[in-house]
This record gives structure tokens, sequence and C-alpha cells, in this order.
């Protein structure tokens, strides 16, 4: 079990200015901590390994893992678009956790520790590294509950993250063993549009029948006359859901609809498909983001089995105040439902739960 959280966060033009003020936060660091999460926006990435050695002389803690974001977040506030810090230290027991980072599959078999039962994980990934997807599944198939969640870096100075040491590159992060308990939901900030279908022929990423009927007659559809008269504006409304096999609460990968030939009918998404794929067509709203963001606080709660320590939240970079309004209204859902609990995490470029990457969604992990 983890016993005590404490966190800091700041914003301040330089990074020294706002690393001091985390710390002034955080106050008297106990002894037993001996875990860290660092997240900076990507204002002050350059600046990572100085921040991270600062906070460990600071804090005599050596054991940190983060990343940068383009926005960042904590208690009840988000960061976005401005140099800001968020750190968070915890107290585990030292058999209970690993920090860890690979580059590529062929160095998970031998990454983690004997005596090290790993559980559980939290990550985060380099949205560059186009084996991510696979690093990540195959990651999770070495943990005891086949379960990682997490986030990918999005920064425009550099995809650091935070293994102890500043990584690049591949996968990093911190797995826990079934000692430490957690409690985790995702939310997916859209809402189906009629019926599953199935994909009755397809190419690639490319969709050419639906229903074994042209593709582009069952959009059509399913948004409407008048979204169908202008699919100018099906771009960044309406997306396509693809179940997720074996799962008991509905979830579904979100990938964007990135063409369509009138002509010929076809619909091309943003990931590959198969025939005989299942396919549900969704639209993305603040309504839709606000309600689905209450139902996973409602599971998330109903399913406790004791009181919330600490929070990790990973949410997309297209949510925020886009989806949910000002004044870090997103945050302040969470703050209503968990209280004033310690929590950090970042706007990510991709988001991870379970052993798949979604996009479009918030990942929240709560520590009991």
């Amino acid at each position: 079990m983890a016993e005590f959280f404490k966190y800091g966060h700041a914003t301040a033009p330089q990074w020294r200015e706002a690393t001091q003020a985390c710390l002034l936060q955080i106050g008297n660091v106990p002894a037993t901590a001996n875990l860290g999460f660092i997240y900076v926006t990507d204002i002050l990435a350059a600046h990572m390994q100085d921040i991270v050695d600062m906070i460990k002389q600071a804090t005599g803690v050596n054991h940190w893992v983060g990343s940068a974001g383009i926005g960042i977040c904590c208690t009840g506030r988000e960061y976005m678009d401005q140099p800001a810090i968020v750190i968070m230290l915890g107290e585990f027991a030292a058999d209970a956790f690993q920090v860890f980072g690979i580059q590529q599959s062929d160095e998970i078999e031998g990454v983690l520790k004997r005596g090290i039962h790993a559980y559980f994980g939290i990550v985060h990934g380099d949205p560059e590294n186009r084996s991510m997807p696979v690093l990540i599944e195959q990651f999770a198939a070495q943990l005891e509950s086949g379960f990682v969640v997490g986030g990918l870096t999005s920064s425009r100075n550099g995809n650091v993250q935070v293994a102890d040491e500043i990584t690049r590159g591949g996968l990093s992060g911190v797995v826990f063993s079934s000692a430490v308990t957690v409690a985790t939901r995702l939310t997916q900030g859209v809402s189906p549009l009629g019926k599953m279908h199935e994909i009755t022929e397809c190419d690639g990423n490319v969709i050419i029948r639906i229903d074994n009927r042209p593709a582009f007659d069952v959009l059509k559809e399913e948004i409407g006359e008048v979204l169908s008269k202008d699919l100018n504006r099906l771009a960044g409304y309406i997306f396509v859901g693809l179940p997720v096999p074996g799962s008991d609460t509905g979830d579904y990968l979100v990938r964007n609809l990135v063409g369509i030939d009138v002509e010929q009918k076809l619909l091309a998404i943003g990931d590959y498909i198969e025939r005989g794929n299942h396919l549900l067509f969704c639209r993305r709203d603040g309504a839709s983001a606000v309600h689905d963001m209450q139902r996973m606080l409602g599971e998330l709660e109903s399913g406790m089995t004791g009181k919330p320590k600490g929070a990790i939240y990973f949410s997309c970079l297209g949510r925020g105040e886009s989806m949910f309004g000002p004044d870090s209204a997103e945050l302040k859902m969470i703050s209503r439902e968990l209280g004033d609990v310690p929590l950090v995490g970042f706007f990510a470029n991709g988001e991870i739960s379970n052993h798949r990457l979604y996009s479009y969604t918030g990942v929240l992990t709560v520590f009991l």
C-alpha cells in the first residue's frame, strides 16, 4: 500500500523559480519518501535534467518518473501553454515498485528485477516511436495483471521522459507489486451514433463496404441530412469507434476519419482494419465529454475499496478547455468527486489503458 502523498505545482517564467515554488509547497519531506512523479510543460522541457537534479538534491528522493506535455494538470487545475511544473512524492515499500526504461521490444524480457512481482504499471511513451502500440502490449504482457496506464509525451521541444534519469525514444515508467492498491477507469468523451456495424470489405485503412453496403452511404445515414450536405463539418466532430474485444464496459478505440471519397463511396480512418471488424460512428462534443466523465467518476467511486490518497491523470490534448470549458473545468470535476487529493498528470498525445493506446480519452488512476 501507499502510505502518503505530497504535491506541489507552480508556474513561473524560469524553471528554477517554478521548481522552488513546488518544493516550498511540499515543505518538509519525510525520510520515508522514495518515489516521485514529475510533469513539466514543454516550454520547460529543455531544462528537465536541471529540474530533476534540483528536486533530487532538495528531497533526497532518487526515484522519479514523468514526462513533458503541452499541458500539465494537478488537483483542480490545469496549466496549458505556460511554463509550469507539477511534482508529487509518495511512500511505498521498497520492494513494491521498480522504475524502468526500454527502447525496444527485445529489452522487455530482462528489464524487471527479480524479487519485484510486477502487477501494474504507470508508463510514458514516445509518440515518434512507431512500434509504441506493440511495445505497450508486449510490456503489459509481462505484468501479472496485464494492465498499464499512461500517456504519450506531447511536446514541441523534445519528447523527454524521466525514469530516474532523462530518457527519450521508448517506453518508461514504474511498475508496482500487488501490495500497492489502485483503482483506475477511463472516460472517452464521445457518444455513439446509431448501431454497431460490420466491415465487410476493406483495404488497409480504407473502408469499402459496411454491412455489405457502400461505406459512405452508411455514414450518411448515421450522421443525418444536415451534416451530409456539408462534409467539412465532420472534422473534429464525427469519428469511428472500434470496439475493444472482450471489454465488459463497452470501450472502443476512437479513430479519426482521415478521408472521404464521395464518388467511390469510400472512407479512410486513422487505423488499419480487417474484414469482419466492427465499428460504430461517434459524435464528439462537450456534452458527451461531461456526461461520460460523470459516468467514469461514479464507477470509480463505487469500485474503490478505501479512501483515495493520491492520483495520476492522463488526458488527451483534445480535451481540457476545448471540451469542458475554461477555468480547469475538467480537473475540477475530478476534484469534486475525489476531494482535495494530491493529483498530477499531463495532457498526452495518446492515452494508455489496459494494454492499448487510445485517443480522446482521460485515464484516471487512484492510489488507495
